[in-house]
């Protein structure tokens, strides 16, 4: 599977046109009945190749094995023995015209003095019912010709051979059985068969023959590991084929079906084919009719025509592009396996699953760009398979000595963080859980508060089931922002979520990350509104409040139930900022704490205000997003903003209520600017005096 997986990958997907397949299909064999055709049409034939359409060769992937008998000449010469031997001149008219009967000779003539390949084949059975038709032709190498050398070549018992008179007109003879492996796929071709101690070349390798004009194919003999000979190559010409133990060459597939030109045998005939298209091309003549049996599985097609076989295998010879796993890929093989294996036993026990993961896949990718790079630019095979069990059964033996020993420590973290931080902090915490606990202790932390606007209203129309799932739809759209953020999830209060930054996990950037989150929460929530809609959800808006400041942190709760949270007045007044969204129409305020612990967020500060029941003011800031997507317009808003926020605390009520209608002018939707031109308005009738610090006072929580 991994091989062919390489072929497919691998392989040009090109159509080669050096090679044009002369295709007894379907449409040829409507058009000139069934096969087999008389032999003067495949003399017709080779006639049209050669003289019409100037092809350089021409090789039959088919047998001629019986005597053509279409042409009815025995059926004149049995009455010329017979009914008619008497007959006055009827002899003399038969020998007339016998000549222009006798197909089979027509046929070898026509071959004769032309550069023709015939076709046979070899069958493997017992040898005493092996059959043997006609005679083989001359062997390429004989008997005792690879004496000494360590080969196991297939040794076949019968064939199926040309008539002599054809077979000795033809510049070479080759054998088209290919090699079936034993799932039955056709991979390898055998470059050499032995039979009766002879080795005999297939048509592909007669073709390369008689294309070079070689006479002779060359053994290219090495010399193995111990000293053993062995056949490592066949020389044709200065054509080099790698061939294994058993003399098989791989197939070097172009691509799927039709990597090569196809004519139909009935255009060729009728002289309709193009002469571009053939002329000084090699020819090979085959079928791929269903009906005559030289479909093959490959690994490009579970159908393939055999023919095509034979085609890919002259054009990679051509090519030099036939692959090879010569005896030392065995080594090779040992070596890569050996030394992926150390490193993994030794590396993975030290990583985290995930880095493990990530490792052993790097591991194997490697092995396998080594494998690609060697069958890219060398044309060697390195076994795959071996390298990649050994790879994933590492990291399989390795997951598991984790899951079953070390896991016990990561289990306890789950249970006790799981419900409150996201899993990355899990993770972090289950490395080194002796430094995590859940008692109580002061630190300075963020924490977030988010409410839903008016829910309680919204909630009264709903009914039940769908007021659950628009409750789990949006809390669980905002969790996940909070989890992306490394926020612990302190609890849900009906329709508000409060969540806090820098425990269990310390956080240097606990302030920036909370603001963050809560940017990305009002984004989500934006987000949202078009899906609400369209399931006929009424919209919800939400506010944000985050402040900075050290709060207590642990578990607390009672002897029945306890909770991972904090408290503290940092905390209450997170809450009072959630709250005050409303009075500015903002989506988030934060504590001036939260603002100067943020870098690259852009703030606008809002007001000075005292809560209920306090006595410092405390100042509020609204974050506008990070400093680079905002627009040069905002920025010149914000100062303006300012500006008025200066004259204001100034007391300067009238100018400041003239540069704030034009603010309002140009945002007539902002409620910030219509609070502020509200109470300008009251305090210029009611001046606060001098010893104003610009605070306002509200009068509930």
């Amino acid at each position: 599977m991994l091989y062919d997986a390489r072929v497919r990958l691998t392989m040009p997907g090109s159509v080669d046109d050096r090679i044009v397949i002369v295709d007894i299909d379907e449409k040829s064999l409507a058009a000139e009945g069934r096969w087999p055709w008389p032999r003067d049409r495949i003399a017709r034939m080779l006639d049209r190749l050669f003289d019409d359409y100037g092809a350089q060769l021409v090789a039959f992937d088919v047998v001629f094995a019986e005597s053509d008998r279409n042409s009815g000449l025995q059926v004149l010469e049995d009455l010329a023995r017979k009914e008619l031997a008497g007959v006055s001149g009827y002899r003399f008219a038969l020998d007339a015209i016998a000549p222009t009967l006798q197909y089979d000779r027509i046929l070898a003539q026509k071959i004769a003095g032309r550069p023709v390949v015939l076709g046979y084949y070899f069958t493997r059975e017992d040898a005493s019912r092996a059959v043997r038709a006609n005679e083989l032709p001359d062997p390429v190498l004989p008997p005792g010709a690879l004496q000494g050398v360590n080969t196991r070549p297939t040794v076949w018992t019968g064939y199926g051979a040309n008539l002599p008179e054809l077979q000795r007109a033809a510049a070479a003879v080759g054998h088209f059985n290919p090699w079936t492996d034993e799932d039955g796929i056709t991979r390898r071709v055998p470059m050499l068969v032995e039979r009766a101690g002879a080795y005999y070349e297939p048509l592909s390798l007669a073709v390369l023959r008689v294309l070079m004009n070689v006479p002779a194919l060359v053994p290219g003999i090495g010399e193995a590991v111990g000293g053993a000979r062995t056949l490592e190559w066949i020389d044709v010409g200065d054509i080099r084929i790698p061939v294994d133990e058993e003399v098989t060459a791989l197939v070097p597939f172009r691509g799927p079906e039709r990597s090569f030109p196809y004519v139909s045998a009935s255009d060729v005939l009728a002289g309709k084919a193009g002469r571009a298209q053939l002329e000084g091309r090699v020819i090979l003549v085959g079928a791929t009719a269903p009906g005559l049996n030289d479909l093959r599985a490959t690994p490009v097609a579970p159908v393939y025509p055999g023919v095509e076989v034979h085609a890919n295998l002259i054009a990679g010879a051509l090519d030099g592009r036939i692959r090879h796993m010569p005896g030392y890929m065995v080594g090779v093989e040992f070596a890569v396996l050996a030394g992926t294996g150390v490193l993994l036993a030794l590396v993975l026990p030290l990583l985290t699953p995930l880095r493990s993961a990530a490792f052993a896949l790097a591991v194997l990718m490697a092995v396998a760009a080594l494998n690609l790079v060697l069958w890219q630019r060398a044309n060697l095979v390195l076994p795959l398979a071996a390298a990649l069990l050994m790879i994933s059964a590492l990291f399989a033996l390795n997951m598991s000595y984790g899951f079953f020993v070390e896991a016990r420590a990561k289990r306890q973290i789950t249970r006790l963080f799981g419900q409150y931080v996201p899993p990355e902090l899990v993770e972090v915490m289950s490395r080194h859980p002796e430094r995590f606990s859940m008692q109580g202790e002061s630190r300075e932390l963020t924490v977030l508060f988010c409410d839903v606007r008016g829910f309680t209203t919204v909630s009264e129309g709903l009914d039940p089931k769908v007021l659950v799932q628009v409750m789990n739809e949006f809390l669980t759209a905002l969790s996940q922002v909070i989890h992306r953020h490394q926020g612990t999830i302190d609890r849900y209060m009906g329709d508000c979520i409060m969540a806090f930054w820098g425990a269990p996990v310390a956080d240097a950037s606990h302030a920036r990350n909370a603001v963050l989150a809560g940017l990305d929460m009002l984004s989500a929530m934006q987000a949202m509104q078009p899906q609400f809609a369209a399931r006929g959800w009424p919209p919800l808006q939400v506010g944000v409040g985050v402040n900075t400041g050290r709060m207590t942190v642990g578990n607390m709760g009672s002897a029945i139930r306890v909770a991972y949270t904090v408290m503290g007045d940092s905390v209450n007044l997170a809450s009072r900022l959630e709250g005050l969204t409303r009075q500015y129409g903002a989506g988030m305020l934060v504590g001036e704490s939260t603002r100067l612990a943020c870098d690259g967020i852009a703030f606008r500060e809002l007001d000075r205000v005292r809560a209920k029941g306090k006595r410092d003011a405390v100042t509020v800031y609204e974050p506008l997003g990070r400093i680079e997507s905002l627009t040069p317009e905002r920025f010149e808003e914000v100062d303006r903003w300012h500006e008025v926020l200066r004259l204001y605390r100034a007391q300067a009520f009238d100018t400041a209520r003239d540069r704030l209608g034009t603010l309002q002018r140009a945002h007539p939707e902002s409620i910030l600017y219509s609070e502020f031109l509200r109470r300008i308005e009251l305090l210029r009738a009611r001046p606060p005096g001098a010893g104003w610090d610009g605070a306002w006072t509200f009068d509930s929580k």
